[in-house]
């Protein structure tokens, strides 16, 4: 059998994150081909952490700038490695290079930081992203990271795109694997047994910070044209400036942690999505696809989801976006269209078969030509070289500091 080691940054909290769904998917590709699957993380559990044990993933605490890693590490001796972003393959990947050289080493973005960190500088100064802004001291990282492992996942096609045309990575290096989608149930409420919109994000998260902002913005407006509706702003880990947001009178409610996304999703009419920057895929609008809620967002939210397809209601700039949440609300013939634009978008472009087999030869194929795909990677010997020496005579470092 052979043996997935998985580090994570964080442990999974699927109905916190989107990046937690993302990290069950992972496992349980995996898991169909027969891997034993170990998961190793330094971060402090919470209350929703995933128990993992349930899908028979053994789990093991380790330490961060500890050298009690290597021994761990080499008695797990994995066949293949997964690094849960790129801190965490710079935090570990020296030593696994080290200590289990002969396994294949993949790392899963989440998303493009640097590409997030650019776009979020740009908004924030209130002006149009310019191609240095790519270029901070986190993409010089990301990429290093990326040229250093085997094999990257790319959650978009967008970043895909971005990786391989703007930033030449040879395509042998990246793997687009999108949210994975199981059989959708069209068995949902209908247009007239929902009610209100709805938002929903985790508060830790910048960009679904500026999101509520942005419905703050917009809400008065719409509550203006539809005086009876309100928006539920769900989400984990609410911050005392978004419970400062809440008012009852407006019917901008912040709600907080959902307890089954499928449940408030069932009830809510319209999802409200006003996303001003990020990078990946949005987890909320995916999942709202799935559950048969149109949705408003804008170019930013949709981006790298629907091709040439229709989205789930509409992506509106600033101007319209009232006009269009008015209209989708209000409106039964456009808000079924919608539906069912979703239920395209994830049956042709998100299910499951569509990506898992292939995914899985990949990794086989690379297990099986590591020593020629890696001889291959010039860019990546040369980081392993270089910049991992650094990463790792600094980690050295800290830990003899420490003692």
């Amino acid at each position: 059998m052979k043996h997935l080691v998985i580090i994570g940054a964080v442990w999974p909290e699927p109905n916190s994150t989107a990046a937690g769904s993302r990290m069950l998917q992972l496992i349980s590709l995996f898991q169909k081909q027969g891997y034993e699957i170990t998961f190793l993380c330094s971060a402090s559990k919470s209350e929703f952490s995933f128990d993992l044990s349930t899908i028979s993933v053994q789990t093991k605490v380790i330490q961060l700038n500890d050298s009690s890693f290597d021994i761990e590490i080499t008695v797990l001796n994995p066949d293949v490695v997964l690094f849960d972003r790129f801190m965490i393959e710079e935090q570990y990947g020296w030593r696994v290079m080290e200590n289990c050289p002969n396994a294949l080493r993949i790392l899963d973005t989440e998303d493009l930081h640097f590409l997030r960190k650019a776009r979020e500088m740009a908004f924030k100064q209130n002006r149009e992203l310019v191609f240095e802004d790519y270029i901070s001291d986190v993409f010089k990282r990301e990429m290093a990271s990326i040229y250093r492992c085997d094999l990257t996942l790319l959650i978009s096609e967008y970043e895909m795109q971005l990786a391989t045309e703007t930033f030449k990575i040879d395509v042998s290096l990246l793997y687009y694997l999108p949210f994975l989608s199981e059989e959708i149930n069209p068995n949902v409420p209908k247009f007239k047994e929902r009610n209100h919109f709805i938002s929903i994000g985790n508060f830790l998260h910048e960009p679904n910070w500026q999101t509520v902002l942005q419905l703050k913005k917009h809400w008065k407006f719409i509550k203006k044209q539809l005086p009876e509706a309100e928006l539920h702003v769900y989400g984990a880990y609410v911050t005392e400036k978004a419970k400062q947001l809440h008012n009852e009178k407006e019917g901008f409610l912040i709600k907080g942690r959902a307890e089954s996304v499928t449940e408030v999703y069932a009830k809510s009419r319209v999802l409200l999505a006003p996303i001003p920057y990020g990078a990946g895929l949005k987890g909320k609008l995916f999942e709202a696809m799935q559950l048969g809620l149109p949705s408003i967002t804008t170019k930013m939210g949709a981006e790298g989801m629907h091709g040439n397809l229709d989205w789930n209601g509409f992506i509106s700039d600033e101007n319209d976006f009232v006009k269009k949440a008015f209209e989708l609300y209000k409106d039964k013939s456009h808000w079924e269209t919608a539906q069912k634009n979703g239920y395209e978008i994830i049956e042709k472009r998100f299910k499951k078969e569509l990506f898992e087999r292939d995914f899985m030869n990949q990794v086989e194929n690379l297990q099986e030509n590591l020593k020629n795909h890696r001889t291959q990677n010039f860019f990546g010997q040369i980081l392993q070289h270089q910049s991992l020496q650094s990463t790792k005579y600094m980690s050295k470092w800290i830990e003899a500091k420490n003692i």
